[in-house]
């Protein structure tokens, strides 16, 4: 049985109906339990041929549903927690949950260039992909250093997103695990989230055809303002490869933490598009 997650020393999370994240009962663990109270979980479908553990769920679906969990403590007085995010299908059932593993003092002092580790967990606790990000510089002034991300699963690389040097919008390639370029994302000039959606578009290898697309959505001048809990969609084909789907959520995440995380309670500007 997996492990218990814990965000911070001795501090373990795990979610519930209610949304609450806290220390679970003596002799629990930190883990999602399977079925709580109120949460549907999506049914596991049969694992096609060569199909990593846990991400069967990705072969039935064309559309996932990313949203951060509010953290009271943050909203209130602005001190940076790990984050936490439920990954939902179209029909409003989980399908993982998402955990940054980070110090407190990363969190701090780096802010949202902060380098993480994402665990994304089954119902069943199960670490199914695993995102890891190096500390990098996030401008683009230093093309050399541009942000990458991994992705794996079952300790094998899934591939990565690249952040391209691009001064007017932000680029990145999807690769396999051999480092080829699969998929292309695309953003907009202004990554404000103001009053309406922030679409980031999946484009084919050659980046002429549009596939899908990474959407962050509006939330409404509340969260917006006093959170960073942001809401994200992404859509792709359903016959997509399904290593490549993983991929297209782990590259959500790096987009999140990259234009979307607060520092200092405060929303990154346009330079942080680079």
């Amino acid at each position: 049985m997996a492990a218990p997650y814990n965000s911070e020393p001795g501090q373990a999370w795990y979610p519930s109906s209610s949304g609450v994240v806290g220390i679970p009962p003596a002799g629990g663990v930190g883990y999602p339990p399977p079925g709580p109270a109120g949460v549907q979980w999506m049914s596991l479908p049969s694992a096609p041929p060569n199909c990593p553990p846990g991400l069967e769920y990705l072969t039935m679906i064309d559309q996932l549903l990313v949203h951060q969990k509010v953290e009271l403590l943050e909203a209130f007085i602005g001190f940076e927690t790990a984050n936490k995010y439920q990954v939902v299908n179209s029909m409003g059932q989980n399908v993982y949950f998402a955990a940054e593993d980070t110090h407190c003092c990363t969190r701090y002092f780096c802010g949202p260039i902060r380098p993480f580790d994402m665990k994304i967990l089954d119902n069943g606790g199960r670490e199914v992909i695993h995102l890891y990000r190096p500390l990098r510089c996030d401008s683009c002034c230093c093309p050399c250093c541009l942000q990458r991300l991994e992705v794996t699963a079952s300790g094998s690389t899934l591939g990565y997103v690249v952040q391209e040097w691009s001064i007017f919008v932000p680029k990145y390639e999807v690769q396999n695990a051999a480092g080829e370029c699969v998929l292309r994302i695309e953003g907009p000039f202004c990554t404000w989230s103001i009053c309406g959606d922030v679409e980031f578009k999946v484009l084919s290898r050659d980046g002429e055809t549009q596939v899908g697309k990474i959407t962050k959505q509006w939330t409404g001048f509340i969260k917006e303002v006093f959170t960073d809990a942001d809401h994200f969609g992404i859509t792709f084909p359903m016959d997509l490869e399904v290593n490549i789907k993983a991929l297209l959520l782990g590259a959500c995440f790096l987009i999140d933490f990259m234009f979307f995380e607060k520092s200092n309670n405060e929303e990154n500007d346009c330079l942080g598009m680079c």
